[in-house]
């Protein structure tokens, strides 16, 4: 599977178990530590657990590998090597601003 397609198996699960915002990055022409960002809103609590748990589920069997994640009830962060999800109750990403960072990063150098 392509970067593409794998990024696009996270939004279809994240979306399918009522995950908000969903936004992606591509970070491919920087020098972040991931070619793409995933970022999604929870309803909070269980759900943002619920919801990494569902990828787990719906990912391993096909092949991805999960190098580590980070759990709590508002934030996770999941570590996929190329790809990085953040799953966050609302106030955590607008606390955070992720996505401001993100949008910093410059393209690498040649």
């Amino acid at each position: 599977m392509t970067i593409k397609d794998r990024v696009d198996a996270i939004v279809n699960i994240l979306d399918s178990k009522k995950a908000e915002e969903i936004e992606v990055f591509d970070l491919s022409d920087t020098d972040y530590i991931a070619k793409e960002v995933v970022i999604a809103n929870s309803f909070g609590g269980k759900h943002t657990i619920a919801l990494y748990e569902h990828l787990k589920n719906k990912l391993k069997p096909k092949g991805e590998q999960f190098l580590g994640a980070e759990e709590s009830n508002d934030w996770v962060v999941v570590d996929l090597g190329d790809i990085i999800v953040h799953i966050m109750t609302p106030a955590y990403r607008e606390h955070y601003s992720i996505e401001e960072f993100l949008s910093t990063l410059k393209p690498k150098d040649d």
